[in-house]
């Protein structure tokens, strides 16, 4: 696939086909992203990829961590939207909109719930890749570097036919990803990705988020 078709077309993929991801392809992946540029080539990124019974276990952990009230202890910097802001504001519009193809009334706890959880499942993805960086480095250092290495994957799965889907939710009781997939203390988790083929049925999956025009936060100097 074109790189710019892959960037203009990429999208959150929120529900999979259980058809499982070959070992090949997901290394062919992070061979691809592992190309991404880092600062002074520090390279500050690692990957533990799930799949099988162990994806299952993490699954079913974080669920019933979630439902028991646990409370969330993610070992990265959680995004915050001021109350008021233009984020807050953009980040309540994605989630009415996908309410509403889902057909999510706003006063349904129980369907906002089961919503809910489907994140803390990985969407039900048949793979998942867990980015990680040593706890040696800064907490928020090496993030600009994971970002990158992050957005490679996602482009690289489109070339695929896979789908992916940035999500927290998976990484939010650090715990039972330690537990089942053997994640030592010394590396701290950034975030997931769930990874795997599209289920284009799946209302949410029909949603192409806006993007604000770059014309309207780009200041231009010394331009004619």
């Amino acid at each position: 696939m074109d790189i710019l078709e892959a960037i203009k077309t990429r999208k959150s993929i929120r529900s999979f086909k259980p058809d499982p991801v070959q070992k090949e392809i997901l290394k062919e992946i992070l061979d691809d992203a592992c190309r991404a540029p880092s600062g002074m080539n520090t390279q500050p990124w690692e990957f533990t990829v799930l799949a099988g019974d162990v994806l299952e276990n993490i699954r079913r952990a974080n669920v019933e961590k979630l439902n028991s009230g646990a409370v969330p202890n993610p070992e990265h910097l959680v995004i915050g939207w001021p109350p008021d802001s233009v984020y807050r504001q953009r980040q309540v519009e994605l989630a009415v909109n996908i309410f509403k193809l889902m057909d999510i009334q706003r006063e349904d706890k129980e369907k906002r719930a089961q919503w809910m959880e489907r994140g803390f499942r990985f969407f039900d993805a048949p793979a998942a890749i867990i980015l990680m960086t040593d706890r040696s480095l800064t907490e928020a250092g090496p993030l600009l570097d994971m970002g990158a290495v992050m957005q490679n994957i996602c482009l690289s799965a489109l070339n695929y036919g896979l789908g992916t889907c940035i999500e927290d939710q998976g990484g939010m009781y650090p715990d039972a990803l330690r537990k089942f997939a053997d994640i030592h203390e010394s590396k701290r988790i950034i975030i997931c990705i769930a990874i795997g083929y599209p289920n284009w049925d799946f209302p949410a999956n029909k949603l192409v988020s806006t993007r604000v025009p770059a014309d309207n936060i780009t200041t231009w100097c010394g331009f004619d």
